[in-house]
């Protein structure tokens, strides 16, 4: 049974049921800084499992994590370069996704797909920031959508694919942007652009020299 709620009609102790839902593996609709997003706790493998099963996603296609704090992602990746640095001083936070070396045995595998990375988003605002800030965990949040279908930014088709398989749903209404995040990794002191989204290569090359895939 999915849980419906608008979310002009959130009010602080909703705020907590939900974010502490979350905390506890539930699974949760929510708008997210770019479209709809099917959040849960990254730290909870079984979270992160269903989320999979519900969107049929393949298992080789690794989950972003949304982090509310700069120093959550501190806890979970091996170090930040002098690079990745002036992408967070620069883009963060906002739609630029980076793909960090993570820690060992601090997420689980599945969210990587198994890599040696992972890949983060810092947001600081909405009901997304506000979700992950009050669950105080990093949370694993695809698009909320079935795998292959349009991205979830239509409440109509949202509640039409994931009503009856995931435990809140909030309806926030149509987005109208459904540009998704820009996706990067550093390598060898350049930027690979894993995927052009909102922020295009121009303004990457702004801060720091772009490597393309096929020169990588």
């Amino acid at each position: 049974m999915t849980k419906h709620i608008k979310e002009k009609d959130i009010d602080n102790d909703m705020l907590l049921e939900i974010s502490q839902a979350i905390k506890q593996g539930k699974i949760v609709v929510f708008k997210t800084d770019t479209v709809y997003g099917m959040g849960a706790n990254a730290f909870d493998e079984k979270a992160c499992k269903r989320i999979y099963e519900i969107k049929d996603r393949p298992l080789n296609k690794p989950l972003i994590v949304l982090i509310s704090d700069i120093s959550m992602l501190k806890e979970l990746v091996e170090e930040i370069s002098p690079i990745e640095q002036k992408l967070i001083d620069t883009f963060w936070p906002g739609p630029l996704t980076i793909k960090f070396r993570k820690k060992k045995n601090v997420l689980p595998e599945i969210i990587s797909s198994k890599d040696e990375c992972v890949t983060f988003r810092l947001i600081q605002n909405g009901l997304a920031y506000h979700l992950a800030k009050m669950a105080n965990v990093p949370i694993v949040a695809p698009s909320a959508n079935l795998s292959g279908s349009p991205t979830g930014s239509k409440i109509k088709n949202v509640i039409h694919e994931l009503d009856g398989k995931v435990d809140y749903l909030i309806d926030s209404g149509d987005i109208h942007n459904d540009a998704t995040s820009t996706i990067v990794q550093v390598s060898d002191e350049k930027v690979i652009i894993l995927r052009e989204g909102i922020i295009k290569q121009e303004k990457i090359e702004e801060i720091a020299p772009v490597k393309t895939l096929t020169e990588a």
